[in-house]
């Protein structure tokens, strides 16, 4: 790893202060690759935290438009920004708050090709997408590389956040928890709603979730689902465990972590 500068030093003081990161877990940040999938209101907290905690390098993948009906939660967004690529203007974002770090935006869906192409230079994966099919793809693209995956959800009040760890052998992948043979019907933010500082406590979650995990800190979230209440102010963890006959997991199908 490089030696980390006088000026990062200062830049990430609180964090190299900190037990379990010191210089050498934010060595290890500024070394990082994390891959982002979605740049709403999940990935808007996510992204802004691994960019302001010196992740060196940070890929956004995402194929839709800023509209205005975003910038109630998304706030890596704003105003002047509205019609352009939220990849685009995600890179402008992180850009402005950590001009050091490498920001690569990608304007398409995170489809398998893709993420096939991306995992393998990729130390984690961060799921902020909000459709079920691109969360089981990630999930399955996740598992066949063995690269640890924080996902995240959100409708109205209620949201949820996970690490699916390829790597340990007793941990469950989102398959394992949301089958991908079963059809499950999308809950959209445009039908149902949802509460705007949810998504952030949802995406910080993730964001901590890696970054505790590119720095191996320990305890992880493998194996165990958070449960946020919104309106209660209440979270419930609920142990998960991994399905012997997983079609995505299950057998000799996880891929031994490539780094």
């Amino acid at each position: 790893m490089a030696e980390i500068t006088d000026q990062q030093l200062l830049r990430y003081s609180r964090h190299v202060l900190l037990e379990g990161i010191g210089i050498e877990g934010q060595q290890r940040l500024l070394a990082a690759h994390a891959l982002i999938v979605g740049a709403g209101g999940l990935g808007s907290p996510a992204a802004l935290y691994l960019a302001a905690s010196g992740v060196g390098r940070i890929t956004i993948v995402d194929d839709d438009a800023v509209d205005l009906t975003n910038l109630q939660r998304q706030i890596m967004h704003a105003d002047a920004r509205v019609g352009q690529s939220k990849a685009q203007s995600a890179r402008v974002a992180l850009r402005a708050i950590n001009p050091e770090i490498e920001i690569t935006a990608i304007e398409q869906r995170a489809g398998a090709a893709l993420l096939d192409a991306l995992l393998p230079g990729v130390n984690i994966v961060l799921d902020c997408s909000d459709n079920y099919a691109t969360r089981q793809a990630v999930n399955a693209a996740c598992v066949r590389h063995g690269k640890p995956l924080v996902t995240g959800a959100a409708i109205g009040f209620d949201g949820q956040v996970t690490l699916i760890d390829p790597t340990q052998a007793d941990a469950p992948c989102y398959a394992c928890l949301f089958p991908s043979d079963q059809a499950a019907p999308d809950v959209a933010c445009a039908t149902f709603g949802v509460f705007a500082p949810l998504v952030g406590i949802v995406g910080s979650l993730q964001a901590a979730e890696a970054l505790k995990c590119l720095c191996g800190i320990a305890p992880s979230l493998a194996g165990r689902l958070l449960m946020i209440d919104a309106r209660a102010l209440r979270v419930t963890e609920i142990a998960l465990a991994r399905d012997p006959c997983c079609p995505v997991c299950g057998g000799d199908k996880r891929a031994p972590h490539d780094g």
